[in-house]
């Protein structure tokens, strides 16, 4: 029997609390950390969760735009936060699985390669 490449739900819930998965999800990782959609995924897990008990001011007494304001004074700096520190985090996220945290540059590195191959086939270098 091989080991299963990707988690279970109840091994996911427990990964965007903040678990490791073994070494056999490390593929999974990687692709849920830097691959194609990973900043909405981050994003999402951050700011949805935090919406519920916000709206709870609006059970508080007063006009509807005062509750409005003391939602978004919680609010906004927690996007502000969550966008500011997001390679922080896929970092964090890679070091803990045991990953090279420079992963989470690798779209970056592969970008800046192509530019500078680029510029020396322009300029004569290649």
């Amino acid at each position: 029997m091989h080991a299963r490449t990707t988690p279970t739900f109840v091994q996911q819930v427990r990964y965007i609390c903040g678990a490791t998965l073994p070494p056999a999800m490390t593929d999974w990782v990687v692709a849920d950390l830097t691959g194609p959609g990973a900043v909405r995924r981050y994003l999402l897990r951050f700011l949805l969760p935090v919406i519920p008990p916000l709206c709870l001011f609006l059970l508080l007494p007063g006009p509807l735009w005062m509750q409005l304001s003391m939602m978004a004074l919680l609010y906004l700096p927690h996007v502000y936060f969550t966008v500011a520190l997001l390679n922080v985090y896929r970092r964090h996220r890679l070091v803990k699985h045991g990953l090279d945290p420079e992963l989470a540059n690798q779209d970056e590195l592969r970008r800046r390669d192509e530019e500078r191959l680029s510029y020396e086939r322009r300029f004569g270098r290649v």
